[in-house]
């Protein structure tokens, strides 16, 4: 039997942060792990869709070549090469992650954990005593009945990532960030590309003036686009896939070769003695507070189990919260609303904060300021034109309420306003703010300018 002062029960990104905080801080930590260190998302989810994105972003440039006056003939791609820089690169930090916990002085156990009662968790039989426990077990792909994947026809995010095939007509279930991620790879490797979202716009977390931009680039990029639809049947008897879809009650098929469902994820809460513990589970994510303690002494949950935003920064963060609060610290909760969004699509959409949708739902009374990348010499000079900076303000006191971004790297330039939303910048600090030039972040001052009708290159 061994005792620890925390034991954390899941090695993705909230749990092996979880541990190494709470090791810095002088806790005895061991952390169970039943798979891989750096869970889903360093093995089968952000890391390794980034690195396929990376070459399907290669690839895309490379057949614009001409306009940067440049030749570049006969292109091609070998797919299982592709896929063999992508798992590469999950390995290489999956064992960075091992080496991490190690320097740390973390106990790492691979095996299936359970909670045997408070402050006692079994593995393979071994019990393993804890003055607290962090539950980071993470989250796996949602499937609906009928629509189940096989691993052939039909493909989850982990078929989607070291696929047997290259698919050339793909149905694409489902347009959040993983499934217009996928999407966008296929579709730039020559895939014929349909998506189907049975919400009334694709991205519905999104901005939807954002959204419908990005929606307009997918479709001049050839993606078939379906909004308001949804996929009642998959019929899988023949060479290929038909798909009945139905879409403001008409009814139509659609033949593929490939579907990838990619409709949300269930939180990882089964087999863990929750229930036994009194731990509440609401729509397979467990209940917790802003601080993720489950209501059971010494026992909390972070990251995906714990609900949305289904993000690793944010899992991350949650874990480096835990741990302090352990140690006995008093750190800050976690905001949601302070937390960004990213998809790495061509073209990238990032987000914070409210919409403007939701602002004014929320009885904001809002000023909102939008820029072109069309008026951005750094865009230009890219070959990068097609984009949007769009920032919504608080009218009566200035505050930054939300920034939405699509477009060449938003996902690296959305931190500025991350970082301006935590310090609780107002306009006039972001309009006094030097930005250099010429850079992409120059749109972002534009955008804060054109909310008070100060914009000066557009």
């Amino acid at each position: 039997m061994s005792k620890y002062d925390m034991v954390v029960i899941g090695a993705g990104p909230g749990g092996y942060v979880a541990a190494i905080r709470g090791a810095q801080l002088g806790l005895k930590v061991c952390v169970v792990e039943r798979e891989h260190l750096g869970g889903i998302c360093l093995n089968w989810g952000c890391i390794p869709t980034k690195a396929l994105l990376r070459t399907a972003e290669v690839y895309h440039l490379m057949h614009r070549a001409g306009e940067f006056g440049l030749k570049a003939e006969t292109l091609s791609f070998d797919l299982d090469a592709v896929v063999k820089r992508s798992r590469g690169v999950a390995k290489q930090l999956n064992s960075g992650v091992g080496h991490l916990l190690k320097k740390n002085k973390v106990d790492v156990m691979m095996g299936v954990a359970r909670l045997e009662g408070p402050g006692r968790v079994s593995m393979d039989g071994k019990v393993i005593e804890a003055a607290n426990v962090v539950i980071a077990t993470g989250a796996r792909a949602r499937e609906l009945p009928g629509l189940e994947a096989d691993g052939d026809k039909v493909w989850t995010y982990k078929h989607a990532l070291q696929p047997k095939r290259m698919p050339k007509k793909l149905l694409v279930i489902g347009s959040g960030a993983i499934g217009i991620e996928f999407a966008s790879f296929y579709n730039a490797l020559g895939a014929e590309v349909t998506v189907v979202e049975v919400m009334e716009r694709i991205l519905p977390v999104e901005d939807a003036e954002i959204a419908a931009f990005a929606r307009k680039q997918f479709q001049k990029q050839g993606m078939t686009i379906l909004e308001g639809a949804g996929v009642k049947a998959l019929d899988r008897s023949g060479k290929g896939v038909v798909a009945t879809i139905e879409k403001a009650g008409k009814v139509s098929t659609l033949d593929i070769d490939t579907v990838i469902s990619a409709v949300g994820i269930v939180g990882n809460v089964e087999d863990l003695g929750l229930e036994d513990m009194g731990v509440r589970v609401e729509r397979t994510h467990v209940v917790t507070d802003p601080f993720c303690r489950t209501g059971v002494a010494g026992l909390y949950a972070i990251g995906d189990v714990a609900g949305a935003p289904w993000l690793a920064h944010k899992a991350s963060h949650e874990g480096v919260m835990v741990a302090e609060l352990i140690a006995g610290g008093h750190p800050h909760a976690v905001d949601p609303d302070s937390i960004a969004g990213c998809t790495y699509c061509q073209p990238q959409v990032a987000s914070v904060g409210m919409t403007e949708e939701k602002a004014k739902a929320a009885g904001y009374e809002v000023k909102v300021g939008r820029f072109p990348f069309i008026g951005n010499g750094k865009a230009i000079a890219l070959g990068e034109q097609e984009g949007m900076v769009k920032t919504v303000f608080d009218a009566k006191t200035g505050a930054l309420l939300g920034a939405h971004m699509v477009g060449a790297e938003v996902t690296e330039l959305i931190q500025g306003y991350v970082i301006g939303r935590q310090l609780e910048t107002t306009e006039e600090d972001l309009m006094q703010t030097v930005f250099p030039h010429p850079t992409l972040s120059e749109m972002m001052h534009e955008s804060v300018l054109d909310a008070w009708g100060r914009a000066i290159h557009f």
